[in-house]
C-alpha cells in the first residue's frame, strides 16, 4: 500500500470513529467484579481499514486506535501491549484475506473473515490478556465472551459487507 494524503485522511478518520465508538459508545460489562467484558462497536472502522486500505492500512488502524483511545480514556485499566497487538491483527487479518477481492466482496466472504478475525483477536487473544492482567480463568471468562461476539458477529458481517460495498462503488463512480 503507498500511503497517500487520501488515504491517510480515510485511516485517520476511521481510527476516530473506533475511538468514539470503543470509548465513548462502549460499555464495560463486570464479571466477578472485573471489568471484563466491553461490547462496543469500534472494530468495524479497524475492520474496514483494512478490507479498504490493505493490511497495513488495517493494523496501524487498529494500533491507532488503541494507543490513541488509551491516552483519551483508559476505562481505568492499566495499559497493556497485547490489546495493542490485538487491535493490529484486528485489522491485518480481514486486509490479508480480503483487501485483493474487495471488488468483488460476497456476504459470505465477509462473515468468515469477521468470524476468523473475532476468533483469534477477539475472543482467544483478548481473553489470554485479560487471564494474564486480572488473574481470572481463561474458561471462567470465555463464555461470556464468546456470547457478547455471537451477539455482535451479524452486526459486524452486515455493517462491513454494507459500507465495503458502498465505498467501492463510490469509487467506481468517482472514476467515471
Amino acid at each position: 500500500m503507498r500511503l497517500t494524503t487520501r488515504h491517510a485522511a480515510n485511516l485517520g478518520l476511521l481510527t476516530a470513529v473506533s475511538i468514539v465508538l470503543t470509548r465513548i459508545f462502549g460499555v464495560v460489562i463486570p464479571i466477578a467484579g472485573v471489568g471484563a467484558l466491553r461490547l462496543s462497536f469500534g472494530e468495524i472502522p479497524i475492520i474496514l481499514a483494512g478490507v479498504l486500505f490493505g493490511p497495513i492500512g488495517g493494523g496501524l488502524t487498529g494500533l491507532a486506535s488503541d494507543l490513541i483511545g488509551y491516552i483519551i480514556n483508559s476505562h481505568g485499566g492499566p495499559f497493556f501491549p497485547g490489546f495493542s497487538l490485538s487491535a493490529v491483527l484486528t485489522g491485518l487479518i480481514p486486509g490479508w484475506i480480503l483487501y485483493k477481492r474487495r471488488r468483488s466482496l460476497s456476504l459470505y466472504r465477509v462473515g468468515a473473515t469477521v468470524l476468523v478475525t473475532d476468533l483469534v483477536a477477539g475472543i482467544f487473544l483478548n481473553t489470554f490478556w485479560l487471564t494474564l492482567l486480572y488473574g481470572q480463568g481463561f474458561f471462567v471468562i470465555l463464555p461470556m465472551r464468546v456470547l457478547a461476539r455471537l451477539v455482535t458477529l451479524p452486526i459486524y458481517t452486515f455493517v462491513v459487507f454494507w459500507v465495503a460495498r458502498a465505498y467501492n462503488s463510490y469509487r467506481r463512480s468517482a472514476k467515471d
